[in-house]
Formats: structure tokens, sequence, C-alpha cells
């Protein structure tokens, strides 16, 4: 049976998948483990009455399992995880997990810089560095061979990243981060990241009053 999932919608076109990364990060995960699932796209501007009734906190993605709907990207990967086990997209080794945890924040909080000399720029390149380094060592998913959650957390937010710094900054990731490009370039070609990415005007479109408030 189909799972129910709702995610976000796109900004001013709610008939469109929206721009948010963790709700790509379920769609993600149930397109790798060929989860069937029926998609709800949700206006956040608007919110549907049933949506609200079983989702009283209102945030996307939410799924339904057994009847009870389920919040929080973290919680649901975790119990897709559980109840289809195969095929494994559990990270190993486990200390693997966090690798690459720091850099949607570092670029988020650079995209949102308007402070040239404020260090965010550095501290991006640090983290993205960090990855490169992992990458060289272990690559060419994070976890070796085999794609595993912690890509498809990474790959939604790197999409983020390489969309919303190029509209806003004309700042793309470095040339010489050569594991990292070839990383972007084999999440980006999966079939599941382009069955379940957004469009990147949807993107920018969603970034940008964090951006110019």
């Amino acid at each position: 049976m189909a799972l129910e999932v709702a995610v976000k919608a796109a900004v001013g076109a709610p008939h469109l998948l929206g721009d948010c990364p963790f709700s790509q990060r379920v769609l993600l995960t149930l397109e790798e483990k060929k989860i069937p699932y029926n998609r709800h796209l949700i206006n956040l501007s608007d919110k549907p009455t049933w949506f609200l009734q079983v989702n009283p906190g209102g945030k996307v993605p939410v799924v339904k399992f057994d009847e009870k709907w389920v919040p929080d990207s973290d919680v649901i990967v975790g119990i897709l995880e559980e109840k289809y086990p195969q095929p494994s997209l559990t990270t190993t080794p486990p200390e693997f997990t966090s690798v690459g945890s720091n850099i949607f924040s570092a670029f988020s909080t650079f995209l949102k810089s308007k402070d040239s000399s404020d260090g965010s720029e550095q501290a991006l390149l640090t983290e993205l560095k960090a990855l490169e380094e992992h990458l060289k060592a272990h690559g060419p998913y994070v976890a070796g061979e085999k794609i595993s959650a912690v890509d498809l957390s990474l790959a939604p937010k790197l999409y983020h990243l390489d969309v919303a710094l190029d509209y806003f900054k004309k700042w793309t990731v470095p040339a010489d981060l050569t594991n990292v490009l070839n990383y972007k370039k084999l999440l980006f070609s999966r079939e599941s990241f382009e069955k379940t990415k957004a469009e990147k005007k949807y993107i920018i479109a969603g970034w940008e009053p964090k951006v110019n408030p």
C-alpha cells in the first residue's frame, strides 16, 4: 500500500514541488527504496484544513505511518529504514553520519551575509574542504561505493547551495575541490534526484525573502 506524504509546494505555484530540502530528502529516500507513495503538495502560506487537523504543527515533511502522521525528516527516514530495510541506506561506519552536517548552516549564513569581511565565506569553504578530504579518502559517496542516508540528506542542501549562491552572489564551489564537484554530479544525475528536485526558480523564490528581507 502506498504511503501518504505531505511536502512543501512551490512558492507562487502550489501545484508544483517546492524548495524544502527536508521534503526532498524524504522523497529521495522513498525513491531510492522504491516505496510507492502518494504525494500531497502543501501551500505553506495557505495550509489546507485537513493538513492542520492531522498535523497541528503545520510543518513539512510529514508521512502517514499506521494511521499517524509523523513529522521531522530525521524521524521519518529512521522509520523508513526500519520498516523497509532493503535496499539498506544505513551509513557505515556510524561516525560518517555527521560528514557535511555543518555545510547547510554555513551556506545559509554566507548567503544572507552583507559583509564580505565577516568570515562567513571562509567558514563555508572550511566545511567544503573537510568534505573534499573525506571524499578523497572514502568516496565517491560519503560511505564509499554505495549511496546512503547521509548522501540523501546532503544532496538537496548542496543543490540549494549551488542554485542560491550562483544567483545571489555569483559564487560557485571552487574548481580545485574536484571530489566535491564529482560528488555533486553523481548525486544530481541520479534518477531519484531528477524526480524530486524543485525547479531552480522556486529555490530562488524560497530564499529571496531571507536574503533580501
